[in-house]
């Protein structure tokens, strides 16, 4: 994959502007911070959800062969903007525990809601497979 940033542009902290790839596409439906042996939410608020939400996406790719350095884009669905900005550390540690040096581009939107009622943070992703 190629990071695509514009020369005059300032380099972004956290993700890339975008990303130019070639291969096979990988689609993973949003995934909140449902802890799969319990079914339930991920306790301690918006950090540890996120952490969850994260690596329910990684073992999706796993199924087709991927892992964080083919991820190419996520969109991020908060319902607190406040609550995310205030969880920085929370997010940078569980990014740096997950997805490493690996940045993709990255759409962040405050939503009214999700389906899953008490989640606070729900990740759609698309990765791409050489």
């Amino acid at each position: 994959m190629k990071v695509l940033q514009p020369a005059a542009w300032p380099r972004p902290r956290g993700f890339s502007n975008g990303i130019q790839a070639e291969g096979s596409c990988v689609f993973v439906a949003g995934q909140v911070g449902t802890v799969p042996e319990t079914q339930t939410l991920a306790e301690g608020g918006f950090g540890p959800q996120l952490r969850q939400a994260l690596l329910n996406t990684l073992t999706v790719l796993k199924e087709a062969g991927a892992g964080p350095e083919h991820i190419a884009e996520m969109h991020w669905f908060v319902t607190d903007i406040a609550e995310y900005r205030a969880a920085g550390r929370e997010i940078g540690e569980a990014w740096k525990e997950t997805l490493g040096k690996n940045f993709p581009a990255i759409t962040l939107v405050q939503v009214g809601g999700l389906l899953d009622p008490e989640a606070k943070v729900e990740i759609s992703t698309t990765a791409v497979v050489p």
